[in-house]
């Protein structure tokens, strides 16, 4: 039988939230596999963090830019292994100029291949790794294109986000911000309903259909009951439909609307460090 270390242990405890002999009994029933353990605890009910995408933590800057036609956008992470160099002056101007070079390449690869100052750019980070004594890397990578874009750097540089509107309009580039702001603050898995993958909503149903049952509610109104619970799961976690962080009232749609009545939100990425 599996038997879980230590380190598995709080690695799930800190994601989750959940208690240490809880994480201890999933990781054991899930035999060591992270994700199912998650979901096992989340079967039973455990108040389980929902945001797992930036689980695994390092050090580093993340940076945001756009080109100055608010057209093109990249996000960059820029990794190190200690929060002391990362908020170093020299090392956060590189992340900046390293994100305004990405502007011009679509993939991670292309990117790290790319000449920066008579080296490539994966050259230029193994130079750095000998001068400063750390592990230095391109963590994420992330592009976007659009009618219009915004971008949003949280204070500190630990996330960092970029949003695309529908249309360049009086206002768009304080809304782009703002949205961009909202996705940074709030980490939506996908746009809107439409963009949610199948198998993120079989996994929910699954879930909430099992907790249900646990609670005993006759299995002709459970489908019903999934339906309520679904529209509330894309309320919480696609963009549009999130409640605005600026104002409750309104959803993010009705905020972009409220700036002009045709715009729409179109696009976004994201990138954070835990």
């Amino acid at each position: 039988m599996y038997t879980p270390v230590a380190a598995d242990v709080a690695k799930l405890r800190n994601t989750t939230g959940a208690g240490m002999m809880d994480c201890k009994k999933a990781l054991t029933e899930a035999e060591g596999d992270f994700e199912k353990a998650i979901d096992i605890l989340r079967k039973k009910g455990q108040k389980v963090a929902a945001n797992r995408a930036d689980r695994e933590s390092s050090e580093g800057a993340v940076i945001a830019r756009v080109n100055e036609d608010n057209t093109l956008g990249a996000v960059i992470s820029l990794n190190c292994e200690t929060d002391f160099v990362a908020k170093n002056d020299s090392f956060v101007e590189l992340a900046y100029e390293l994100a305004e070079q990405a502007l011009a390449y679509s993939n991670k690869e292309e990117f790290l291949a790319s000449d920066f100052h008579g080296q490539t750019v994966a050259e230029k980070l193994i130079q750095q790794t000998g001068v400063i004594g750390e592990k230095i890397e391109i963590g994420a990578f992330e592009s976007i294109q659009g009618a219009f874009l915004g971008a949003y750097i949280h204070a500190g540089n630990k996330i960092a986000a970029i949003t695309s509107l529908s249309a360049k309009v009086d206002g768009a580039d304080e809304a782009a911000k703002s949205v961009s702001m909202q996705v940074a603050a709030m980490n939506p898995i996908a746009l809107d309903e439409t963009q949610v993958s199948q198998e993120t909503i079989d996994k929910e149903l699954e879930i909430e259909r099992e907790l249900l049952v646990k609670e005993g509610k006759p299995a002709n109104i459970i489908d019903n009951i999934l339906k309520g619970k679904m529209q509330r799961f894309y309320k919480d976690n696609t963009l549009v439909h999130q409640s605005f962080i600026k104002d409750a009232n309104q959803t993010v749609a009705d905020y972009v609307k409220s700036v002009n009545g045709d715009l729409k939100v179109t696009g976004f990425v994201r990138v954070a460090l835990a």
